[in-house]
């Protein structure tokens, strides 16, 4: 018989495959339980983003000598402004949507009518046709847009449930700093996390912010000189759009080049998409992806899986958030765990492979040199 385990053996470690399981396994549930309390996570969540984007002025109120009292209540007033100016915008872009679609009920029965009859063309049933062409009135689509929003009561919850966490975040945010003190006794590895996390989560959105206006005001532009009905309707759209990574453009695209073909023909939706798409798509596609990429590490296909990871959880307003609700994931499984910091740069931080990314770019560089340097030998040596 072998030697008997003593108490100070290590534990046996779990085989890879068992801990890959469990691990998928637990993240499942999480994200189930997650998507069942949706309507509460979400407005939580969207209180603490707007939390930390106001904490700066905290900070800069009370290193000048402002009362703590004081700075809480600014704080709070700001993180208010914040949410009835989004809250303006999005109703404002509902009534001037519902109060569109009437004029252009005729036009939107008659594309409905075609696109029935293309439908019968090609082999779809009458009764499927019948029930496309009903769903094109002004009352469905708005339904419609109504269903996805939510009940009016699941928004009135939402908006109590943010109010009521942005005045409690905003007196708990004044006792962050000693909290981080403490806490950076104990797990200075945490502190560091969230810390970078708050600095991330305020970078992309001054970011996002940033360029989402330049895109709605040109959009906004373009659809005027274009002669399209609810041009600030849907530069207002295509801002908020640009919160959605990746396929925010393709949202903000289709209200526009509907009520433009509706107004100007095919000429008029030839130009949006033209312009749309050079536009919105170097905008959205190159240099969206860099600054906002460089401002919260994430590659561009983990930030389009969390669009629509999350969009399938938490609805359309996941979307929204999926870069902050990816950065806070990231911050609790690896940023604050040191020994799982080498992961990182799968998911999109490039700061400890810059060097070897150089090194490549180098070679790249010298092998294209060295091929320079010998085409012209082997053009003489032909030739002779």
């Amino acid at each position: 018989m072998g030697p008997e385990p003593s108490e100070s053996d290590p534990p046996p470690v779990l085989p890879r495959t068992v801990t890959i399981l469990l691990a998928l396994s637990g993240a499942t549930i999480a994200a189930f339980g997650i998507g069942a309390i949706s309507g509460i996570f979400t407005p939580v969540f969207f209180s603490f983003v707007l939390t930390l984007c106001v904490h700066p002025l905290r900070k800069w109120m009370q290193g000048r000598g402002i009362p703590r009292g004081l700075a809480t209540g600014t704080t709070v007033v700001a993180a208010f402004g914040l949410l009835i100016g989004f809250g303006a915008v999005l109703v404002a872009s509902l009534s001037q949507f519902a109060a569109l679609l009437p004029q252009f009920a005729p036009q939107i029965a008659q594309f409905g009518a075609s696109i029935a009859q293309g439908l019968e063309s090609i082999g779809f049933g009458a009764d499927q046709a019948q029930m496309l062409l009903q769903g094109f009135t002004p009352g469905r689509i708005i339904a419609f847009l109504g269903g996805l929003l939510g009940s009016i009561t699941s928004i009135a919850t939402s908006i109590v449930v943010i109010l009521t966490m942005l005045i409690l975040m905003a007196v708990d945010g004044s006792r962050v700093p000693a909290l981080l003190t403490y806490l950076k006794l104990h797990r200075p590895a945490l502190v560091t996390a969230f810390v970078g996390f708050g600095d991330a989560v305020r970078r992309y959105m001054v970011a996002t912010t940033v360029l989402g206006l330049v895109q709605g005001l040109f959009n906004w532009l373009v659809l005027v000189i274009l002669q399209v009905p609810g041009a600030l309707l849907w530069g207002l759209l295509s801002f908020i759009c640009s919160f959605i990574p990746n396929i925010g453009y393709f949202i903000a695209i289709v209200p526009p080049l509907f009520f433009g073909f509706l107004s100007g023909g095919w000429p008029t939706a030839v130009a949006i998409i033209l312009i749309y798409g050079v536009v919105n798509g170097v905008i959205q596609s190159i240099i969206q992806p860099k600054y906002v990429g460089n401002a919260v590490s994430l590659s561009e296909t983990l930030t389009f899986m969390s669009v629509l990871f999350w969009a399938v959880i938490l609805g359309p307003t996941g979307a929204i958030l999926a870069v902050p609700l990816t950065l806070f994931v990231r911050t609790i499984l690896l940023d604050s765990d040191p020994s799982s910091a080498w992961w990182r740069p799968l998911t999109g931080d490039r700061k400890d492979i810059e060097p070897i990314l150089k090194l490549e770019d180098d070679a790249i560089r010298a092998r294209r040199a060295q091929r320079g340097r010998n085409a012209p030998a082997h053009g003489n040596t032909r030739k002779a």
